[in-house]
């Protein structure tokens, strides 16, 4: 397992770059995201995201400085693209302009994903700490780009940030479990499925705090529409077939599909495991590799102490539960809607996942 992985979770290795270099021509993206909360809230936004020109691509003369800016690159043009196409306030339409349309593309090759904004530019890439000596973690963390002004956006963002962040607790049990799986060491397997079951109790806490300062109503009318999905969206120079892609959401984060990787759980097949499959198209290409590497080993059940294994899966479940019920304050109550911001009946498929984690447990 790449050693980044266990030391900061799914996040970047190093902080995410928040701006370009001063002479670098694509600095320009950098006021252009930092105007786009005021932008979205003016009729003319997309009459003049059409004028924008964007600055191509070009690799910076440091090899080591590609990958940082590339993703930036990414995060400033996914949020351009899915404020232009949804809009708030304004009618939806069907056709993302080229100059828009071509470098998110180019942008998004070159990244191994498709072209929208997904979990990755919207959390994982879209942060930075205000004390670099301090731990990644809320008070000491700040968005690099919103949609809208208002804190509440980059509340949500953030508890998903140190969500992330202790997933490296996570992974290096999945580390040391899979050892303990290779050698048949079961002390080595229940150590790790104790180090997994903490990291998965953390995360519940923090997920615990989103009311803290996110209000249902604010995020229901004002953010959360930019982050759904694109249905018949054509990207203008590059493709004349209306393409669908799904929006942002946590179903894009890598934890739980590691975990459901790791700890065998069957869920039964259908619209939803499709879906699930689908969902890691938009996780990092590393992440993807790792989930592929980790479904790959053989079941740590018949080496697993009963209490341990079956305290991952209750707090898997229970971190489901928290989201569930996050999922029924948020959005269920404020509308009918029973497709979320990735195109799916998430109240029902919420509702399957956490039945059959506690399904799993040993009896």
């Amino acid at each position: 397992m790449d050693r980044s992985l266990t030391e900061h979770g799914f996040l970047p290795q190093l902080d995410p770059l928040h701006s370009f270099p001063h002479d670098s021509p694509l600095a320009v993206l950098d006021e252009i995201g930092h105007d786009l909360p005021s932008l979205l809230l003016e009729q003319g936004f997309r009459e003049r995201a059409r004028q924008l020109v964007i600055p191509p691509w070009a690799e910076p003369a440091d090899p080591a400085a590609a990958i940082p800016q590339l993703r930036l690159y990414y995060v400033r043009l996914g949020f351009l693209a899915s404020g232009y196409i949804n809009q708030v306030g304004q009618p939806p339409v069907g056709i993302l302009p080229r100059n828009l349309a071509v470098p998110l593309c180019d942008a998004c090759r070159r990244l191994s994903r498709p072209p929208i904004l997904s979990y990755d530019g919207y959390a994982l890439y879209n942060w930075k700490r205000f004390d670099a000596t301090r731990p990644i973690e809320l008070g000491n963390i700040d968005t690099i780009q919103n949609f809208i002004h208002l804190y509440d956006e980059h509340w949500f963002i953030l508890v998903h940030v140190e969500i992330e962040q202790i997933a490296a607790q996570l992974l290096a049990g999945v580390e040391l479990a899979a050892r303990g799986i290779s050698t048949r060491d079961g002390a080595a397997v229940n150590q790790a499925l104790r180090e997994i079951g903490e990291s998965v109790w953390r995360q519940v806490n923090v997920l615990r705090r989103i009311p803290e300062k996110m209000d249902p109503a604010l995020y229901y009318k004002t953010f959360r529409p930019y982050i759904r999905f694109f249905e018949n969206v054509v990207y203008e120079g590059v493709d004349a077939t209306p393409m669908n892609f799904r929006g942002e959401t946590g179903a894009q984060s890598s934890i739980m599909p590691t975990l459901v990787a790791l700890m065998k759980i069957p869920h039964q097949p259908s619209l939803l495991t499709n879906h699930l499959v689908d969902m890691q198209t938009f996780m990092p290409e590393e992440h993807r590799r790792l989930i592929a590497e980790v479904r790959g080993l053989n079941d740590l059940r018949p080496l697993a102490d009963k209490e341990l294994y079956n305290d991952v899966l209750e707090a898997m479940a229970t971190f489901r539960e928290v989201h569930y019920g996050w999922a029924e304050e948020y959005i269920n109550k404020r509308v009918a809607d029973p497709r979320g911001t990735g195109g799916t009946p998430y109240m029902q498929w919420l509702a399957q996942l956490i039945s059959e984690t506690r399904a799993h447990k040993i009896p």
